[in-house]
């Protein structure tokens, strides 16, 4: 999924019906009322020079930038224009496939009940152990290809389906090799050859966190019954920000064990899913730094509870919203459908869905700075939708808008 951009190339999308951008000025992460102001300009164009926005605004104002030399243009009549969408929790490093599972689950199966059979991530380690590194690179470009064709211009993508020190940094690089932002996710699930988690946490920390640690931009770790505990996950996640690497959590997706109290105490990045959590928590968080990604995708395929989206934005948290993308309890790829859901099921606004996967999403990975608005010295990435009002990318349920991806100012994909 390279990006494209060449030095000194100069792009030009015009007559655009509409752009529409959180502001360059806010801060990021948008919180309370700020996550639904974005800015809207109809008539507009944009500008990319050298893989960067060099302007932006309305066509009248196009003449002042004067447009000497050579300028690719990009006809945007009848298109909106979007930030190109972040997507800042997927598990893209995996073989094989989970369709049985799938199967099963729609006849009563609980994904508990599979995961303990010896199913859930335990099956996919076994596929991904069972291949080789080109065909893992091969995987995740592949799924790479997808988030792009969904309007995905930034991903995150973890490993975790190794859980040895040869998979596991097989499926950091592959990520890296897609252009993706490399997630060790060590302590996903305790694999069969160690007896219990403490073990093999010794294991992953002595043997793989070195390594890890040179690929990789943070690590995750997975509190919940059956995989890790607050304790073994505080041993980790101590140990990893010891090494360099930025802190995520995926905390309460089932149960409230203390995970928020955790990201909290450790500094994380984020803590992803929340689909458990109660009234303390929203509180905690919404007056931390610790930002909330919610995966909606993930409790609509698992038939689990939403995570409270309103409440912890009404409480002035920083959430964010990912895919959770990966082979067994969301195998989406779609941003657009995420936004869908988070407005439908989650209560927010268009705006304050796109803000989520957008400039507060970049901020998790470390990147608003750059990624996550159509703004002047952000990096150009932009998406266009075949549609006449940029709120169409949630309304039209599951619908095929995205007419063209643009990444570091080139056309990386058009329908």
């Amino acid at each position: 999924m390279s990006d494209g951009s060449v030095a000194g190339h100069r792009l030009l999308v015009r007559d655009l019906a509409q752009l529409v951008t959180a502001p360059a000025a806010a801060s990021a992460p948008l919180r309370g009322p700020a996550l639904g102001e974005l800015e809207l300009v109809e008539n507009a164009f944009v500008l990319c020079e050298g893989g960067i926005v060099a302007a932006t605004g309305s066509m009248r104002e196009l003449a002042a930038h004067g447009l000497d030399g050579d300028v690719e243009e990009l006809d945007g009549s009848g298109l909106c224009a979007i930030p190109g969408l972040v997507d800042c929790h997927t598990h893209p490093a995996f073989l094989g496939d989970r369709v049985e599972e799938f199967s099963l689950r729609a006849g009563g199966a609980s994904y508990e009940e599979l995961h303990a059979a010896g199913g859930g991530i335990l099956s996919t380690v076994r596929a991904t152990r069972a291949g080789d590194p080109k065909e893992l690179t091969a995987a995740v470009r592949r799924h790479a290809d997808w988030m792009l064709h969904a309007g995905t211009t930034t991903f995150e993508g973890k490993s975790g389906y190794g859980l040895d020190r040869v998979t596991e940094l097989s499926s950091l690089e592959a990520v890296a090799a897609a252009d993706g932002v490399p997630t060790w996710l060590g302590a996903h699930a305790v694999p069969p050859e160690f007896g219990d988690a403490d073990a093999y946490i010794e294991f992953v920390l002595a043997e793989v966190l070195p390594s890890a640690a040179e690929l990789a931009e943070a690590a995750d770790v997975f509190v919940e019954g059956g995989a890790f505990s607050v304790e073994q996950a505080r041993r980790y996640l101590t140990a990893c920000g010891e090494a360099g690497l930025a802190l995520r959590l995926h905390g309460d997706q089932f149960n409230e064990l203390g995970a928020v109290e955790l990201a909290i105490e450790l500094g994380a990045r984020s803590i992803d899913h929340l689909e458990a959590t109660g009234e303390s928590g929203v509180r905690k968080l919404a007056a931390s730094d610790v930002a909330a990604v919610l995966l909606p995708a993930s409790a609509l395929f698992l038939d689990r509870p939403m995570p409270p989206a309103r409440v912890l934005a009404d409480a002035g948290a920083a959430i964010a919203l990912a895919t959770d993308f990966n082979p067994g309890s969301a195998f989406c790829e779609s941003l657009p459908l995420v936004c869908s859901v988070a407005c439908t099921q989650l209560h927010l606004s268009p705006a304050e869905a796109l803000a989520a996967c957008t400039v507060n999403a970049a901020h998790v990975l470390g990147l608003a700075e750059r990624r996550g608005r159509i703004a002047v010295g952000q990096d150009a990435d932009l998406v266009l939708l075949d549609a006449p009002d940029w709120r169409h990318l949630a309304y039209h349920l599951g619908g095929d808008l995205i007419a063209t991806v643009i990444r570091r100012g080139a056309v990386a994909w058009a329908s």
